[in-house]
Order: C-alpha cells, then sequence, then structure tokens
C-alpha cells in the first residue's frame, strides 16, 4: 500500500507531467519540456477536466433496485478531525450519504468495504460503519475491513456475504469510479447493481453555456488539476483492471 502510495504520482497526471518537464528542462530538452508543460497546463483547464470525467460517468444509469439484496458501500478516503481521530473524507463521506439515503428508502441491509488506510490506522470500513451508525442513524450489518483496492472491495466482499445468500447488491461510490467498480465485480460472485452517488464531470450538450459559462470553462483552475487527476486515475485504472480480467479467465 506504502508503494503504491509512492508510485502513483509518478505514474498519474498532473504530477508527473511537472517532474518530467523539469526533467527535460534541466536536460535541455526545450521541445519535449514545451509539450509536458502545455499538457500539464492543459489538465488545469475546467472544460478539459469536465471532459475526462464525464466520459467516465456517461452511460451510468440511474439507481433502481433490480432485485438487490443489500446496499454495498465502498471504501474511499478517510481523514482526521480536530482530535485526530480517523473520520471519512470528503469522497466517502459523499458515498455514506447516498447509501444512508439508499437504505432509508429500500429498507435493505448495509455492507461497507475498505481495509486499512495507512500502517497502524483503522479500517476504512470500521470508520464508514462508524459514521454510518453515529452521524447518519443507519445500522450496518455487515463491515470488510481487508481490502486495499477496487478489486479487493468486490472479492473480499463477495466472500463476506456469500454464506448470508447476498448475490446482488447496489454497489454506491462516485460516478466516475463505477465504470473500475463493475470492472472489479464481474468474477467477484456478486452481481453489482450501479448506484452512483454524483458527477463531476458536466460536459457541453449542446444547448450552449453563454460567454461567462464559455470563459469560466476555458481558465485554468487548481481544482482542475484533481478533477483531471481522478479521471486520468481512473482511465489507467480501467485499463489495468481489463487487462486483469482478461487475465483471469
Amino acid at each position: 500500500m506504502i508503494l503504491s502510495a509512492l508510485l502513483t504520482p509518478v505514474v498519474v497526471p498532473p504530477v508527473n507531467l511537472l517532474l518530467l518537464g523539469l526533467l527535460a528542462l534541466w536536460r535541455r530538452r526545450h521541445g519535449a519540456a514545451t509539450l509536458l508543460l502545455t499538457a500539464l497546463l492543459l489538465l488545469a483547464v475546467p472544460g478539459v477536466a469536465d471532459g475526462l470525467t464525464g466520459a467516465l460517468e456517461r452511460g451510468v444509469p440511474p439507481v433502481r433496485l433490480d432485485g438487490a439484496q443489500a446496499i454495498l458501500v465502498l471504501g474511499g478516503d478517510l481523514d482526521r478531525d480536530a482530535d485526530g481521530a480517523a473520520v471519512p473524507g470528503p469522497l466517502t463521506l459523499d458515498r455514506l450519504r447516498a447509501g444512508a439515503a439508499l437504505a432509508r428508502r429500500s429498507n435493505l441491509p448495509v455492507a461497507v468495504t475498505g481495509g486499512p488506510a495507512g500502517r497502524g490506522g483503522p479500517a476504512s470500513g470500521t470508520v464508514m460503519a462508524d459514521s454510518l451508525r453515529r452521524d447518519f442513524g443507519v445500522p450496518v450489518r455487515w463491515v470488510e475491513t481487508r481490502s486495499t483496492d477496487t478489486w479487493d472491495n468486490a472479492r473480499d466482499s463477495s466472500a463476506l456475504l456469500a454464506p448470508f445468500g447476498i448475490r446482488r447488491v447496489l454497489v454506491v461510490t462516485q460516478a466516475w469510479h463505477m465504470r473500475r467498480s463493475l470492472l472489479a465485480f464481474r468474477h467477484s460472485g456478486l452481481a453489482a447493481i450501479p448506484a452512483a452517488v454524483r458527477r463531476l464531470g458536466y460536459p457541453s450538450t449542446g444547448g450552449g453555456i453563454g460567454l461567462a459559462g464559455l470563459v469560466g470553462t476555458l481558465l485554468p483552475r487548481v481544482s482542475a488539476w484533481q478533477r483531471s487527476y481522478f479521471a486520468l486515475h481512473e482511465w489507467i485504472g480501467i485499463v489495468a483492471y481489463w487487462l486483469r480480467d482478461r487475465l483471469w479467465r
């Protein structure tokens, strides 16, 4: 897990573009440096970030119960409160909020999945279950605490739920994370029904967005780098999971 955290910024843009650009400048490869730094700037453009994210989210259907037997909330980021205790991070909190609303709507039992976020720290699943009970008043029936990524979420949750006859679950995660999640669940033994939290990408649908809106999509912003990072991380992960899926066969 520590190795993955160290390698991710090197593999996934935009941080690696800056590092490679500086290396190219140091080696006096000015053409390569210009291309790399231009790509870095483009990823800060909201229109580019929204396009990358919107492509991931396109085709994700609205939530339908479709015979689901349980709700499965996938683990994400953790944060720290003022006292230093582990609490759900922004992404995880979005998932918990959506999972709680879905539980009230459907009366289905809830499972959460997520292993330790760091050495010696609590498992994401434990933090999520505590938050659902304390902050949302939603009981959690199953807690999976070993998985380290989305592929493990699927595999370990299947092992946890199989003894209870659970075969179809509503998978709660961000819309941009759903494609990779569904790939992970393909051979897990669980039928995954998408229950997307919300969308980050808003590509134009052709209806016109006005001059102010157009300018806003073209001016670079720091926040767009984060959206671009999420999107590119997912696209790279989708390729990796697709290859893993082929090998699984």
